[in-house]
């Protein structure tokens, strides 16, 4: 006789063959996800320094030009401080102010020197 044929048996090959290609499956999608999610976080990281050295840049110029400011302003304030110490100093008043032609001083001053001026 026989022996009865184990159900479980039989078909447990099958199953574990099965298993195996679910598993190899969803191992190639975890992977396949992964790897798109790391692309995209490569992606944002290279955007990310871009704008960052963007904005360094940015910055840089705009620091060259208030330090060219600051050079302007401080040259009319020294002026400014002479020109006061001539006036306080003289007993004439109007004699030592017609011998500066200030409008032309400071316009020559503000064209050349301010690059920030609207």
């Amino acid at each position: 006789m026989m022996a009865p044929r184990n159900k479980e048996n039989s078909g447990s090959k099958r199953k574990k063959h099965m298993s195996e290609e679910d598993d190899d499956e969803d191992y190639r999608k975890r992977r396949d996800r992964n790897n798109q999610a790391v692309k995209k976080s490569r992606v944002k990281s290279k955007m990310r320094t871009q704008q960052t050295l963007e904005r360094v840049n940015q910055l840089k110029m705009e620091n060259e030009l208030l330090e060219e400011k600051i050079k302007m302003l401080n040259k009319e304030l020294g002026f400014l401080k002479d020109l006061f110490l001539a006036h306080a100093g003289s007993n004439h008043h109007s004699t030592s102010l017609q011998d500066v032609d200030l409008s032309s001083l400071l316009t020559d001053d503000c064209k050349s020197d301010d690059p920030l001026k609207s």
